[in-house]
């Protein structure tokens, strides 16, 4: 005889053994058959009236009327299919972020009715939280919960021991908790589990179906107006316009005033209200729920682009919202996104462009400089005219966030060799890379050093101002100038050294040029007392020997250099770079 018998071999085996005469072993055996029979029937008993209460659900659900009384009715069938003392559901409010009792079944308890859970707090927040089925067989002693005050009180106010929870879910979203419980302890089995999920996965299509129901019915022309108005808001991106025309059409559909921000919180755009800052904390509130949220400005939205926060939008003067044009406002959020994701897209585009661009000028400007000069004019860059070309250095940036600070300060702008390399139009580079050093060190808050070199014009002249650039921010870097902007003809004898085109007129004009000019235009001979006086070690009386003149004559002579170089013509370094300057106008 097999160990796995169906009700109906049971009972053949049972009469057998009944016909025969029945010993102590027999008769043990028939009574093992009997109750087989009793455990089998009762099974088949219990799971036709699962399967027959799971059509009615279904049969509700299909002529769904009233949604609270196809709740009641799944509830009330939870208590008595499983057996238990009491059954319930609760739902989640997700702006509050808790979770709230919405039907009972066998409850005698106000306080347990009224019942509020936070996401995690208990057996259902966590259910809620995790979308996972929890049973306990006597919750007061179970440790894996949040046990709260209000809780525990309710759950002894309704005496309750053991309790089931399963989660009632749409997709991936948790909307509700359905449960089983009992006043005394018990181990749940499976095909309780597995019951009680069927019913509450059946709660919730009750659930959705009665909103969608609700919203269609209610709803309908405000759903018609904001598709309407969502189409229009997308034209007008997929048109290419900006972010004020944007914001001009949502306040318009609104009647509200608005205001744009980017991810760092700066204003972009407003319209029809006063300035006002970026709502930080309702921007992370928005952005953490995915929908618009209530502030004392008015409503707050994020735009986002998954969980990337690309930046908010803020409606003010609107009052309360109604559903229709909150989700109004959202999808002005999501369109925001998508505008924000094309400007982005075609910044990186141009951006690549434009760094390949610079990559191949000074990486391979020999290859083809008709090619490089044609590419150059479709960005908008003439490669013949004159051009800065600056190195900037920073330490603690990014270059890539480094490249984006300088875009707006140049005509053309990538990374080279690992350098940041601007080309700008200008004849002046020295002013301008102190200018760029500081503003670059002031929005970036950290020292930006930049060296610079030029004008130049032409492939072959931009190649090697290029280089004289980067061995300009080096000299700038080697002499403890980090955040410093200069041209190597700024750094004297420096430049001079390290110079790819060694200009020593011109360094002879930039280090003694008032002083040649007052020679010229007094007839005075200035330059010769001053390489006097330096030969002679800076001794005045020796000086004096030399010239054939008054000591005094030397003093005012001097005093007359000090009013055309500078009270400090003399410190260590200045003095240095004059006298090679003398020496460099005496050679040639």
């Amino acid at each position: 005889m097999t160990a796995m018998v169906t009700g109906s071999d049971a009972v053949r085996q049972l009469l057998d053994l009944l016909g025969h005469e029945a010993g102590g072993e027999r008769l043990a055996h028939a009574r093992e058959l009997a109750l087989r029979i009793e455990n089998t029937l009762a099974t088949h008993r219990r799971r036709e009236a699962e399967l027959t209460a799971l059509f009615d659900t279904a049969n509700d659900l299909a002529r769904l009327r009233d949604p609270d009384a196809v709740l009641r009715s799944i509830v009330h069938r939870v208590r008595t299919l499983l057996g238990v003392d009491m059954s319930y559901l609760s739902l989640n409010d997700e702006q509050a972020g808790r979770t709230y009792m919405r039907v009972t079944d066998g409850s005698s308890s106000a306080l347990f009715q009224q019942v509020t859970l936070g996401m995690g707090e208990g057996l259902g927040g966590l259910v809620a939280q995790t979308a996972l089925p929890y049973a306990t067989a006597d919750y007061s002693r179970d440790e894996r919960f949040q046990h709260t005050v209000t809780i525990d009180s309710a759950v002894r106010d309704e005496q309750l021991v053991a309790i089931l929870g399963v989660p009632l879910s749409l997709g991936e979203k948790v909307i509700g908790v359905l449960y089983a419980a009992d006043r005394r302890p018990r181990t749940w089995a499976a095909e309780e589990i597995a019951l009680l999920s069927s019913l509450a996965n059946h709660a919730a299509v009750a659930l959705d179906t009665a909103r969608l129901l609700d919203e269609v019915s209610a709803h309908n022309a405000a759903l018609h107006r904001a598709e309407q108005a969502h189409d229009r808001l997308t034209d007008l991106v997929l048109r290419g316009e900006d972010v004020p025309a944007v914001a001009a059409a949502l306040a318009g559909v609104l009647h509200g005033g608005i205001v744009v921000f980017d991810a760092d919180g700066t204003e972009l755009a407003r319209v029809g209200t006063d300035p006002l800052p970026a709502p930080t904390e309702a921007i992370a509130t928005a952005r953490a729920s995915g929908h618009a949220v209530r502030t004392d400005h008015g409503w707050v939205c994020a735009a986002l682009a998954g969980p990337e926060l690309l930046g908010s939008l803020v409606l003010t003067g609107g009052g309360e919202l109604t559903d229709a044009d909150r989700r109004l406002f959202e999808r002005a959020g999501v369109v925001t996104a998508l505008l924000f994701l094309l400007q982005r897209s075609v910044a990186q585009a141009e951006e690549a462009v434009r760094g390949e661009l610079l990559t191949d000028l000074l990486g391979e400007p020999a290859r083809d400089p008709r090619a490089l000069r044609g590419r150059a004019r479709r960005v908008g860059v003439n490669l013949d005219a004159p051009h800065a070309v600056l190195v900037a250095h920073a330490d603690a940036v990014p270059r890539r966030r480094l490249v984006m600070a300088c875009g707006r300060h140049a005509s053309l702008v990538g990374v080279h060799a690992d350098q940041v390399v601007l080309l700008a139009a200008g004849a002046a580079p020295g002013e301008l890379a102190g200018k760029l050093a500081g503003e670059l060190g002031a929005t970036l808050d950290t020292a930006v050093t930049v060296g610079a070199a030029g004008p130049a014009a032409g492939v072959a002249e931009l190649v090697a101002a290029h280089r004289d650039a980067t061995r300009c921010v080096r000299s700038l870097l080697a002499m403890n100038r980090a955040g410093d902007g200069a041209a190597l003809a700024d750094l004297g004898f420096v430049g001079q050294l390290f110079g790819d085109r060694t200009d020593l007129a011109g360094y002879v004009r930039a280090t003694l040029g008032p002083v040649l000019a007052y020679d010229e235009r007094r007839g005075t001979d200035l330059v010769h007392t001053l390489r006097a006086y330096f030969d002679c070690g800076a001794s005045l009386t020796r000086t004096r020997d030399v010239l054939h003149v008054h000591v005094n004559t030397v003093v005012q002579r001097l005093d007359r250099v000090a009013s055309l170089l500078g009270a400090d013509w003399q410190r260590p370094d200045r003095a240095l770079e004059i006298q090679l300057a003398l020496r460099i106008n005496a050679l040639t």
